[in-house]
């Protein structure tokens, strides 16, 4: 199989395809109920920093069928992680438009995962799988996000409505008592005015707005509260009024238009896919660990050192240890990291793999590069079938 993986000194330009040798393992089935907060809906709101801009991962959780919006094509791995370790399916990733600031994820997660690709059909970018136009229906298992034409910040703008009326994506479109710019891109103010009242401020007055991108830290609204206290079209605000707010804020173009614009006319796509090959099938959980199956741990053991970082009571005691692992207590890794044999990779346990975790982060911060933690620790070693040598046996 192979997995893709973004090299961060590549850019937008292209990225790397390690050929991994082997499939992970799936883990068992987390209750997508819980995660959910007991509800029939997940809803996720993803952050990245440097743009300000918000992706949103929706799932319905009888189906476990999902959605992505506005994904960030940095923040491939956290995303793909969060879909994996709940056990997602992806059915699409979707854009509310081509972005000027940022380049989507959305081709990785389609290389990722098999999820189509949705981008408004009037943006022209190469790669959209699943074309969106006005009225269309994006269905998730039993539910399904509705698209409104929203243009005047581009002409290929558009919102996401969920079935209920009680959430809508507006991207750029309308944000936290602004909105969108109109002065590049076949901006229009007139245009832009008519979608937001139309389309957005239309909506039941207890709708949810979640906003393509924030830079101060407001993360949600309200169709009330922007009727009521957004400064360029709430209140009394007229179309004059917002119109001659919005021809006169003579804003700097965004940083990286000129590899953002680019790359999201590819969908995401980079220019050029180099193929290398790793030490094994890593795969990086939601906190960014890079972890380790115990199948594949088994069957590659005498390439690798097995780390040990728990005490030596509980190494020597009735829990039991991998056979051949090295031992070296977390309190006194940072100190003995040069113990540790350079020429192979290094898989890190515990009892959890909790312990194993921070040891991780310590070898990666060392400049040790083929690590990984051994997922679930030795309690999922014994869970999976796979003996220790030194264990008692209940």
């Amino acid at each position: 199989m192979s997995d893709l993986r973004i090299n961060p000194l590549c850019g937008y330009g292209h990225i790397t395809v390690w050929q991994l040798p082997m499939a992970v393992a799936p883990a068992p089935l987390l209750p997508l109920a819980a995660a959910a907060g007991g509800g029939p809906l997940l809803f996720r709101q993803l952050f990245d920093a440097e743009t300000g801009t918000f992706s949103y991962l929706l799932a319905d959780v009888p189906s476990r069928q999902g959605l992505l919006i506005d994904s960030v094509f940095e923040q491939h791995a956290r995303d793909l992680s969060l879909i994996r370790e709940l056990g997602i399916k992806l059915v699409a990733c979707i854009d509310t438009h081509a972005h000027a600031d940022h380049v989507t994820g959305s081709w990785l997660m389609h290389q990722a995962t098999g999820s189509a690709i949705g981008l408004a059909a009037v943006a022209g970018a190469a790669n959209v799988t699943q074309p969106l136009g006005h009225g269309d229906r994006i269905n998730f298992g039993a539910r399904f996000v509705e698209v409104r034409a929203t243009p005047g910040h581009t002409d290929g703008c558009i919102s996401f409505v969920l079935d209920d009326h009680s959430l809508a994506f507006t991207g750029d479109a309308l944000l936290v008592r602004g909105c969108g710019r109109c002065d590049f891109q076949q901006g229009n103010a007139h245009t832009l005015w008519n979608s937001i009242t139309t389309q957005i401020l239309s909506l039941p007055e207890a709708c949810l707005l979640y906003p393509g991108h924030d830079y101060t830290g407001r993360t949600v609204t309200s169709v009330a509260e922007e009727k009521a206290f957004n400064a360029r079209l709430g209140g009394q605000a007229t179309e004059r009024d917002f119109v001659g707010h919005m021809e006169n804020m003579k804003l700097p173009h965004p940083h990286k238009i000129a590899e953002a614009l680019p790359g999201n006319m590819r969908s995401g796509k980079p220019r050029e896919v180099v193929t290398t090959s790793t030490w094994a099938p890593v795969a990086l959980s939601y906190a960014g660990l890079p972890e380790l199956t115990p199948a594949w741990v088994v069957a590659h053991q005498s390439e690798l050192t097995v780390l040990d970082v728990r005490s030596a009571e509980e190494f020597n005691g009735p829990d039991g240890r991998v056979a051949g692992s090295v031992l070296i207590s977390l309190p006194e890794l940072v100190n003995r990291i040069s113990e540790i044999p350079a020429d192979r990779p290094v898989v890190v346990v515990c009892h959890s793999g909790s312990r194993s975790a921070l040891a991780t982060q310590q070898l990666l911060k060392a400049g040790r590069q083929q690590v990984a933690n051994l997922h679930g620790g030795l309690s999922r070693w014994t869970a999976d079938g796979y003996p220790l040598e030194g264990e008692i046996e209940a």
